[in-house]
């Protein structure tokens, strides 16, 4: 690699064996480099010291590199190198305190995407360090950092935000948005999931923006009707391209209703849990040719909301788990509908038997990943329609199809060669020497012959 003197990208990820000497010869030859991923590496603060002399470099991820210090850091703005990093990835790296952010700050001030995943011991003072003089600041993603408060907004209030995203805040409330409502006029994505602090008035305040395309809100449980539809009749509506409301269980088909009329670019809309959306709501879906991608588990829709969901036929992406409703003339009227459905998951819908699985491999053959999990009724036979018509078939959940033998295993060897992924959790009925003859050159396969868990509500023998 110290050879390379054009090489531009260079990810080394996961590579248990790098060190600091290694990256030190690295830095010799290759000076043009503009990428680097050095994620979980167990790189030290000697490594950091080379970086400096990357003039170029505009990517950096050290995510979950655990062994350099606040220190460390300093070097990122030593010499001619880093000055021009634009994104940065710290996602994992706990043992960076306030100092260290400082220490970023006063030699990488350009960066515009910050990446700080998985980060429990950040703070807001560390978000306020940064910020003091990162005003270029764009993006920023905050997953499982539980600690961040509505501070972290206001010190980001002076940025011109166009993406944002944190997860699982319960200190962040209605002023973050007021905050994004205020500072931020070309947002673009807000990925605000499982804030339960959130409310309908949050929604009021960003509904004024007009260029929101990604509206993130899963487990936001105080959302109801009053704020979607509100925000949706606001500026952005027309324009959403997502939309996740997933365990909002105050949504009802008002909202889905407020939607369909509004929303003409949606391709992606997350209803799972919502549990008060019924056929009515879904029926309104039925004349939105945009909508690409929907997640309808657990809601309590039937056979009539699958069939007005099927009117304009290009829905690639179905989730319909949990939907105890629906039976196999619901799949029947849904996939005659479609031929370009790619994603189908139709796990834990009891009603269902191999002849949904026969019209969904018949009209549908370019499905890459199919689960029927928790289906008692299914037998052998459904799988020989899946190979018989399926070879693009990446991914297959068969867990609790009770009644499946060897022979399943079989099918799926002769005719899905694409099959990556398999997973037969509780199919007693499958021996483990079927499983090493049949599964060797599959990239992941999970089998137990444990009896189903009561939780699935069917004995052994699929009897509910």
């Amino acid at each position: 690699l110290g050879e390379c003197k054009n090489l531009q990208d260079l990810n080394l990820s996961e590579c248990q064996g790098l060190n600091d000497e290694s990256m030190r010869i690295i830095a010799e030859g290759c000076r043009a480099l503009l990428y680097l991923n050095l994620s979980y590496t167990d790189i030290t603060n000697a490594t950091l010291q080379v970086l400096s002399s990357f003039p170029n470099l505009q990517y950096l991820s050290l995510a979950h590199c655990r062994k350099f210090t606040d220190k460390g850091l300093l070097y990122l703005g030593s010499g001619k190198g880093c000055h021009k990093l634009i994104y940065l990835d710290l996602s994992g790296c706990t043992q960076i305190s306030v100092e260290g952010f400082r220490n970023i700050a006063n030699g990488c001030s350009g960066i515009q995407d910050l990446v700080m995943n998985s980060m429990p011991t950040l703070t807001d003072r560390c978000i306020q360090a940064l910020v003091e003089k990162c005003q270029q600041i764009a993006s920023v993603v905050f997953l499982h950092s539980p600690h961040l408060s509505n501070t972290t907004f206001k010190a980001l209030a002076g940025c011109k935000l166009v993406k944002v995203s944190t997860e699982g805040n319960k200190q962040i409330t209605d002023l973050s948005f007021e905050l994004m409502s205020k500072c931020c006029p070309y947002i673009r994505h807000i990925h605000m999931a499982r804030c339960p602090e959130v409310t309908d008035a949050g929604l009021q305040m960003i509904s004024p923006l007009k260029h929101i395309l990604v509206l993130n809100l899963a487990d936001c449980i105080s959302i109801s009707d009053e704020g979607v539809t509100t925000f949706v009749q606001g500026s952005s509506g027309a324009k959403l391209r997502e939309l996740n409301l997933s365990n909002s269980f105050r949504v009802t088909d008002a909202s889905v209703t407020e939607i369909a009329q509004r929303c003409h670019e949606l391709t992606y809309l997350n209803l799972h849990h919502c549990e008060n959306v019924t056929d009515a709501g879904i029926e309104a879906l039925g004349n939105m040719s945009s909508l690409i991608s929907i997640d309808l588990s657990g809601t309590s829709i039937s056979d009539m909301g699958l069939r007005a969901l099927a009117y304009h036929g290009k829905i690639k992406d179905l989730s319909i788990s949990e939907c105890k409703n629906v039976s196999d003339i619901g799949i029947q009227e849904f996939c005659k509908g479609t031929k370009y459905l790619e994603h189908c998951h139709v796990s834990y819908c009891p009603q269902l038997t191999d002849d949904a699985v026969k019209i969904m491999a018949f009209h549908c053959q370019g499905l890459t990943s199919v689960s029927i999990a928790g289906c008692p009724n299914m037998t052998d036979t459904c799988i020989k329609y899946l190979a018989a018509a399926c070879h693009y078939l990446h991914f297959l959940d068969v867990s609790g199809c009770v009644h499946l033998t060897d022979k399943a295993l079989k099918y799926l060897w002769k005719g899905c060669k694409q099959l990556q992924i398999l997973k037969m959790l509780y199919c007693r009925n499958i021996t483990k020497q079927a499983i090493l003859k049949y599964t060797a050159t599959l990239q992941k396969q999970e089998h137990s012959d444990a009896d189903p868990p009561s939780w699935l509500g069917y004995d052994r023998d699929g009897n509910i």
